[in-house]
């Protein structure tokens, strides 16, 4: 039976406005698998995999839109009439950079420095791209080609794509995010053909750096899949390959928050090879978190090495969740007292315990995926932080 598109529309505009409201979410996907709009239905359920990487509701429509997706009839593509362009909104200035119908294009204004942390994650990315990209007389004489492809994964809400855009910002150059729903489309063939425009797009504006989000989507086990999927990855793996194209100058991030659901072949040599696990903040970087989070509100003096003290393992979104509770409770205490009443240490510590750790089921299910590897240096860099976190809980 076909849905009212405005109660569609009314219901996005719902989960846009309580983005956290899980049951709200997984209707509005029931609705749109009935609707097979299986790409939308897609990315709703990478945004519930993201805040909770265990849930298996979201797990199960995933599979049900992927295989729709793949189902999609030839014959659709013929008879279907020509797909509007999406709409692009970018939350940065875009002066002097070139517009794109199918991703967003920004020129970041961040820098590495302004990454809080992540020292290991930010000197990889700085011998895998900044180097070679600074010492061009060098890199020729080594014969180092400026190409280069790197995957970032981990929990979510760590700051993958914010550490993609400020190495993006250090190089100076253009900063291409390119997700889900910018390639899948529910009909034959448009999915393959968005990922070459989009590297043919990216190739035209080199040097730049393209940022694949939630590759373990669009890049998904082909032994999986069946169909579309395949061909998309198929596709992708060409693009990256430089097979019919030169990829000089074109720099690949990746991020996924589930590796082991990549397809095996985007990990091999010359694709993503490379893997850096990027995981929840260290002591000092949450203070830091905290502290950016706060600087435009009224704040008493504020005792934030504690808090950050009794936040191990939470991630970076996490924080900022815990200092919009701070807020929002000194604006309750605010208008109960007819005054202004500035954020102070009792509002952040009962955010901090209203606020548990969304990486938790993440860490839980990944630790399985250690326990079974058949290849354990895979997950070394994440073994060894589970094993110095617990360390820190016991000497507490």
């Amino acid at each position: 039976m076909a849905q009212d598109p405005e109660v569609v529309r009314a219901l996005e505009g719902a989960v846009r406005t309580d983005p956290l409201n899980r049951a709200l979410r997984l209707h509005l996907i029931d609705l749109l698998l009935a609707e097979a709009q299986h790409p939308a239905a897609l990315g709703h359920c990478e945004v519930l995999l993201q805040q909770s990487p265990g849930d298996a509701d979201a797990i199960h429509r995933k599979e049900a839109a992927l295989a729709g997706f793949a189902a999609a009839s030839p014959r659709a593509a013929s008879l279907s009439p020509t797909q509007p362009d999406r709409e692009r909104v970018s939350h940065e200035p875009l002066t002097d950079v070139p517009v794109s119908d199918l991703f967003d294009i920004v020129r970041p204004a961040v820098t590495l420095a302004d990454v809080a942390g992540m020292t290991d994650v930010k000197q990889r990315l700085r011998l895998s791209f900044l180097e070679p990209m600074r010492n061009e007389e060098l890199r020729r004489a080594f014969g180092h080609s400026l190409r280069s492809s790197l995957l970032l994964w981990g929990p979510p809400g760590c700051g993958k794509t914010f550490l993609a855009k400020a190495l993006a910002g250090e190089l100076g150059l253009y900063f291409i995010h390119v997700g889900i729903a910018d390639i899948l489309e529910m009909w034959l063939g448009n999915s393959e053909r968005n990922v070459k425009r989009v590297f043919d797009e990216a190739r035209r504006m080199r040097p730049t750096l393209m940022f694949i989000d939630e590759l373990d989507a669009l890049g998904h086990k082909r032994s999986q899949t069946s169909g579309a999927v395949r061909n998309v990855v198929n596709q992708l793996l060409l693009e990256l390959d430089g097979a019919t194209s030169d990829n000089e100058g074109l720099l690949v991030l990746g991020a996924t928050n589930q590796v082991w659901d990549v397809d095996p072949a985007l990990l091999r040599p010359g694709r993503f090879d490379r893997k850096v696990v990027v995981l929840p903040p260290d002591l000092p970087a949450r203070a830091a978190i905290l502290a950016h989070h706060l600087r435009k509100s009224p704040t008493e003096d504020l005792d934030l090495d504690s808090v950050a003290r009794n936040t191990e393992g939470y991630s970076g979104a996490d924080l900022a969740r815990i200092c919009s509770a701070a807020v929002e409770f000194a604006l309750h205490d605010s208008v109960r007292a007819g005054s202004t009443r500035p954020v102070n240490q009792r509002h952040l510590e009962a955010a901090r315990r209203d606020t548990p750790p969304s990486t938790r089921p993440w860490f839980n299910l990944a630790e399985n995926y250690i326990a079974f590897s058949d290849d354990r240096d895979e997950y070394a860099d994440l073994a060894r932080y589970l094993t110095e976190s617990r360390a820190r809980w016991r000497r507490r």
